[in-house]
């Protein structure tokens, strides 16, 4: 039980990375007004992280491949509750993009870790439950992490930082409560309802990985853009305990779908799911993209919690269905470096789209494009659905 709570447990400390600081990100952004590009650069703070744990993921599989997942998630649990809290003491934005860098290298750890001890721990269908129930933990997590930042940023912006010492207890239960899993070789048997894991196609993970690219590029969004959108709404007498509740709103749903996740993958396709996810994201931009006010947000939001509840743990599945044993730390790195390269390119892909176009009209376009690539994924699905296993077909 306890080895499952702490696993859960540090798989939340990668929604807690970005998340405890979303609601107080306009209280941050008027602390530092007098800066250049200062809107830029704080909405860079949320997301920076995602470019270190990009670049530490790679390295991080590797290293949990040759020497074991818990030293790994020891140590980045560690670094983690040194970079996170470093808002506490710190008044410089170069300061603060710096611990936010430290922050990003060790989430790519500990994402690494966890997630391949997982897979190590449990096999077949236990394992597609106990992936789903990870991303339910993870939202709900954000929930718990965004209400309670939202709730604490009115009263000082450094406030949320507080939140970032649960790794160092994160860090103590890893040390206690986990061991090495032993990990079969190359010749070892998966399960009959996966693709087979060697030979591995290129191109499906491609695929795959441009899938979580793109979501988490499209899903950040939410956090990035929509506390200053519900302040545009509320003509700047917006709080942050709402603004909280806002971005809080799709992680409850994403918990609440990521538990039913076992069932519906014994009733869908891999591409299938993800065609389903990215429709559900779509229909929630369009709705956030007309909306006059503030419930009419959290209905769209709402809606697209359905897409990460559904991509999170179908994601993270189906790369273990492709990936070798011998290779799974170094294919789920890969999985979270392109996870966390999304979070980090989004407010560098949106901004300047922002800008030209205002915040509704982006949502809009981004609403456009997902609901075309739902599209495409399920006609790849169709195309690949009579295809032999041994090809390595998409689904």
């Amino acid at each position: 039980m306890f080895k499952l709570l702490t696993l859960l447990l540090a798989s939340s400390m990668t929604v807690m990375a970005g998340a405890a600081l979303s609601p107080a990100l306009p209280q941050i952004q008027s602390f530092f007004a007098a800066e250049p590009r200062s809107v830029f650069w704080v909405k860079l703070m949320l997301t920076l992280p995602g470019l270190f744990t990009a670049i530490a993921a790679p390295f991080a599989g590797a290293i949990a491949d040759r020497m074991g997942r818990k030293p790994l998630l020891v140590v980045s649990a560690l670094i983690y509750g040194i970079g996170g809290t470093s808002g506490l003491y710190l008044s410089s934005i170069t300061g603060l993009l710096l611990g936010r860098a430290l922050l990003g290298l060790a989430v790519g750890g500990v994402m690494t870790a966890s997630t391949a001890l997982i897979a190590d721990y449990y096999q077949g269908s236990e394992r597609n439950r106990v992936m789903g129930i990870q991303a339910a933990f993870m939202s709900f997590g954000g929930v718990v992490f965004l209400v309670v930042s939202g709730a604490i940023a009115d009263s000082g912006w450094r406030l949320p930082f507080l939140i970032y010492l649960a790794a160092f207890g994160v860090a103590a239960m890893a040390l206690f409560c986990l061991d090495e899993a032993p990990r079969k070789g190359a010749g070892a048997i998966l399960e009959a309802d996966l693709l087979p894991a060697d030979p591995v196609p290129l191109w499906a993970l491609v695929g795959i990985y441009g899938l979580v690219f793109w979501s988490m590029a499209t899903f950040y969004l939410i956090p990035v853009q929509l506390p200053f959108y519900l302040d545009q709404l509320a003509a700047g007498q917006g709080s942050s305990g709402a603004t909280g509740i806002a971005i809080a709103a799709p992680n409850l749903v994403s918990a609440i779908v990521s538990m039913g996740y076992r069932a519906l993958k014994e009733r869908l396709s891999f591409g299938a799911i993800s065609a389903l996810g990215f429709l559900m994201m779509g229909v929630g931009y369009g709705i956030i993209a007309l909306a006059t006010s503030y419930g009419v947000v959290l209905a769209g939001l709402l809606v697209a919690g359905i897409s990460l509840g559904l991509n999170i743990p179908n994601l993270n599945v189906w790369i273990n269905a492709v990936a070798p044993v011998r290779v799974r730390g170094r294919a789920v790195g890969a999985l979270t470096t392109c996870l966390f390269l999304g979070q980090f390119m989004s407010p560098i892909l949106s901004q300047p789209v922002t800008e030209v176009v205002g915040m509704a009209t982006t949502f809009g376009w981004c609403s456009v494009t997902v609901v075309l690539l739902a599209g495409g994924i399920l006609l790849l699905n169709v195309i690949s659905a009579h295809r032999p296993i041994s090809s390595g077909r998409w689904p």
